[in-house]
C-alpha cells in the first residue's frame, strides 16, 4: 500500500468521515473522492456519504461518476430531493437537457416549488 493510500484510508469511519468534509470545505474534491469511495463502499446504506461522494464527483467534474452514483442513491431512496436535484443537474452539464427535465421538476415539487 502506497503513502497517499494510506492516509486517506487511515482511522475510524468517524475520523475518515471528518477528514472528507475538511477536504470538501476547502473545495478539495479528488481527496473527498478518495476517501468516501472506501467509505461508501463500507456503510452503502449510510446516505450522507454517498450523498457527499456525488457532490464531489460533480465538483470535480467527474459526471459520469456522479451520475452513476446518483441513480444508485435514489434507486435506495427515490424521495431524496437533493439527489434528484443534483442529477437533474449533472445531466443538464452533460448537455442532456430532456433527461434533467424531469429529475429537476421531481426536485422542485419535493421543495414546494409548483410552477404558477
Amino acid at each position: 500500500m502506497n503513502a497517499p493510500t494510506t492516509y486517506y484510508e487511515h482511522g475510524t469511519a468517524a475520523e475518515r468521515w471528518a477528514r472528507a468534509g475538511l477536504f470538501f470545505e476547502a473545495k478539495e474534491y479528488a481527496p473527498v473522492a478518495r476517501i468516501l469511495e472506501t467509505l461508501a463502499a463500507e456503510a452503502p446504506e449510510q446516505l450522507a456519504p454517498r450523498l457527499l461522494l456525488a457532490r464531489a464527483y460533480y465538483h470535480s467534474a467527474r459526471l459520469s461518476r456522479a451520475e452513476h452514483e446518483l441513480r444508485a442513491i435514489l434507486e435506495r431512496w427515490p424521495v431524496e430531493d437533493y439527489a434528484q436535484l443534483l442529477l437533474g443537474r449533472t445531466l443538464e452539464r452533460q448537455g442532456r437537457a430532456a433527461e434533467a427535465a424531469p429529475h429537476l421538476r421531481i426536485a422542485a415539487a419535493m421543495a414546494g416549488e409548483f410552477p404558477e
